[in-house]
């Protein structure tokens, strides 16, 4: 793993999203890594941004072009609870299916869970039970404490401007899949990502 450094707090990278929906431009999301506290878990997210890890013969594997496959709410002990993220990062189905990691296999463990989703903007692993982060990650629109010791936070978005985006993504229109998510009806994708 390379050592990381960037424009953030005490030298922890800075990424980025530029966002469209529906094919139009809609906005940059800045997010800070929290590589001083989740080494492991912040590079994964770093590397699928700026599209350094590589698949089969050689092709950039990462966020660009993905779609937030998930916006709104989720189930909490069978009980919908509506509008408290958006999710993304399934790159190889886009459909919240497929995982992958930069460490040789689909998932990795869980780093940490010393950070808390105790505010708005907190980027969290999407997993699938205990030990199974891969690329899929969250960004959350309140405060989520109910996903605390179950998800891995491992950065924030930066800025307001940057949680603008996020509240217009939350707002998107979208179809109702059953309790299971909210997919949007036009796509939101990552047009482009990278490191500041």
């Amino acid at each position: 793993m390379s050592t990381i450094t960037g424009i953030g707090e005490d030298g922890q990278p800075v990424v980025f999203f530029d966002i469209t929906l529906g094919g139009e431009p809609l906005g940059r999301i800045k997010i800070l890594l929290y590589s001083n506290k989740v080494p492991k878990t912040a590079e994964n997210f770093r590397q699928f941004c700026t599209g350094e890890t590589r698949g089969p013969g050689g092709k950039p594997m990462g966020y660009k072009g993905s779609k937030f496959h998930r916006v709104g709410g989720g189930q909490r002990r069978r009980r919908w609870i509506p509008n408290f993220m958006i999710q993304g990062g399934d790159f190889l189905n886009g459909d919240g299916t497929g995982s992958i990691c930069i460490f040789g296999s689909k998932t990795f463990p869980d780093e940490s869970f010393a950070l808390k989703h105790d505010r708005e903007g907190v980027l969290s692993m999407a997993n699938s039970g205990p030990n199974t982060n891969g690329s899929q990650f969250f960004l959350t629109t309140v405060a989520t404490s109910f996903l605390d010791g179950k998800h891995v936070v491992f950065g924030r978005v930066l800025d307001d401007a940057s949680m603008e985006v996020v509240r217009k993504i939350e707002k998107t229109r979208t179809h109702n899949r059953g309790g299971v998510g909210d997919r949007p009806v036009n796509d939101v994708v990552v047009g482009g990502c990278g490191e500041m």
